[in-house]
């Protein structure tokens, strides 16, 4: 089953943000665009290389009005004591949300039933409140920045431009297509 305009459940969850502890609510994610990054735990291998490459871009994120939410089911206390010990963790801005409960893992359907764990699972939220697009990633694969930030700038603009798609390596700025009886075939 697709997830694809699924809109998100509410929710409340502590967060670990700018050496803080905050909630985080469905009403906090509502009129902006999102990221739910989902990884398995904190204190592991392939995380925290994902994390720091999202925070070496969450300024680019934030000019296109996107908010990072990264989320695994450790505590908000095991985020911070991370953000503390680790020199790629400390560069994150972003809110890490806590998900022990699994609340976030079950509603994203990321949730490994068996540890309790999350799947390494990216989804992007539209102002509403809808997935707009999500992948999910073996535990062994990485992510990348840089193509997450596109495929944000490419949902936008389809929300923006309703009647025009975008071809594969969009990129902002590019060409796009308009559907239509004529273009059946041509491509």
């Amino acid at each position: 089953m697709s997830l694809i305009n699924k809109e998100i459940a509410d929710f409340s969850v502590e967060a670990f943000h700018q050496d803080d502890f905050k909630t985080v609510t469905k009403a906090d994610v509502l009129g902006k665009w999102s990221v739910f990054f989902f990884y398995p735990a904190d204190f592991t291998f392939v995380c925290p290389t994902e994390l720091e490459d999202l925070a070496n871009k969450y300024e680019e994120f934030q000019k296109i009005g996107c908010e990072i939410y990264s989320v695994s089911t450790d505590t908000h206390f095991v985020h911070k004591a991370w953000h503390d010990e680790s020199e790629r963790i400390k560069k994150i801005q972003y809110p890490m949300l806590a998900d022990p409960t699994h609340a976030l893992a079950k509603d994203f359907k990321v949730l490994i039933k068996e540890n309790g764990l999350a799947e390494r699972g990216t989804f992007i939220v539209d102002p509403e409140g809808r997935i707009q697009s999500y992948q999910v990633n073996a535990g062994g694969v990485g992510r990348n920045a840089d193509e997450l930030l596109r495929l944000v700038q490419a949902c936008q603009f389809v929300a923006e431009h309703g009647d025009q798609v975008c071809p594969a390596k969009w990129q902002p700025g590019a060409e796009t297509l308009k559907p239509s009886l004529d273009l059946v075939g041509q491509l």
